[in-house]
């Protein structure tokens, strides 16, 4: 608050400013952002008993007892400090070998920073991307996070349709056509969420040549592991410098909660993200669990077979009750 003099007494009082506003001013892109559905039924749902959760991807199986030992045992060691920004050069070794040895390609640390689980990522590609004029490509429906992340940055959304006649199976060509001059970036979740549908190897590869080399592509595979697909991100990045592919431990390997995620891509992409990464978002604890994770891959990923023989066992049951419901290759119908 200003200042003035009194001329009677020589003494400063403090002078009132009149500000045209009485409460904070928040940015303009919120107003166009609803409390999303999903939200308030999770808070309806809060305030009832016995009530059967089905809105969330969150796996129902146990963390594994190593990792919850390997997370206990870092915060026992006293690993409780900041870590360093791109994650623990432990975790980003482990990443690293073992796609490395997964695809018999060479994989370096360079390709990888680890986020708060894959929406953080998702987040950064977004942020180091939108800006006003610049159009994004979403498919609709999808992630309910992608149009307002895109909005609050500035960007535009455009959307691409699936149809329920066509199971929600997306038309790579109809992406393709979708674009324009002014398309700057597309996201593209693979499986999907909601609808669970996933493209094979053929078509994503087509589907990713055909994308002009200055748009990014950011591939969402939070569900990789529960898909029978052939097709794999990670495989098919390195010949495609403009695409950034997001996983997580959220699922598959039980740590939704203790939010780990990772962007795997050319370098030049990683040094983008590095710059909006938020520092210090991901606990050295957190990244313990996620190498005891990685460690006992195969022990966790042989889990996904029990999911997707439930997920075809409901699908089944829904079907022969009168419902349409489409194939899933994620961990829910």
């Amino acid at each position: 608050m200003a200042e003035a003099a009194n001329k009677e007494t020589g003494q400063t009082k403090p002078r009132r400013v009149k500000y045209r506003k009485n409460k904070a001013s928040w940015n303009p892109a919120m107003q166009a952002i609803p409390v999303p559905g999903i939200r308030r039924m999770v808070n309806m749902a809060a305030t009832m008993k016995d009530v059967i959760h089905l809105s969330i991807g969150q796996p129902d199986l146990p963390t594994p007892k190593h990792v919850i030992d390997a997370y206990v045992d870092a915060l026992n060691a006293g690993q409780t400090g900041y870590t360093m920004d791109a994650g623990l050069p432990e975790l980003l070794v482990a990443l690293r070998d073992y796609y490395g040895k997964r695809y018999n390609r060479k994989l370096t640390r360079d390709n990888i920073l680890i986020t708060s689980g894959a929406t953080e990522a998702m987040y950064l590609a977004i942020s180091a991307t939108s800006a006003p004029g610049r159009q994004f490509i979403v498919t609709d429906p999808s992630f309910l996070l992608y149009a307002p992340l895109i909005r609050m940055n500035g960007g535009e959304v455009k959307f691409v349709q699936t149809r329920a006649e066509n199971n929600h199976q997306l038309d790579p060509d109809e992406v393709i056509r979708a674009m324009g001059p002014r398309t700057f970036a597309l996201i593209l979740n693979n499986p999907n969420n909601p609808t669970g549908n996933a493209l094979s190897k053929a078509e994503l590869e087509s589907f990713l040549d055909a994308v002009p080399a200055h748009v990014v592509v950011a591939l969402d595979e939070a569900y990789f592991e529960y898909s029978r697909s052939d097709a794999d991100g990670i495989e098919l990045f390195r010949s495609r410098p403009n695409v950034v592919v997001l996983r997580t431990f959220s699922k598959a390997y039980g740590l939704a909660g203790i939010r780990v995620g990772y962007a795997v891509a050319d370098p030049e992409i990683i040094v983008a993200l590095g710059k909006v990464h938020t520092p210090f978002t991901v606990s050295a604890v957190a990244q313990a669990a996620a190498i005891a994770s990685l460690a006992a891959a195969d022990e966790l990923l042989a889990r996904t077979e029990g999911v997707i023989a439930e997920r075809t066992r409901v699908r089944t049951a829904l079907i022969e009750a009168g419902y349409t419901v489409p194939e899933s290759s994620a961990n829910f119908v």
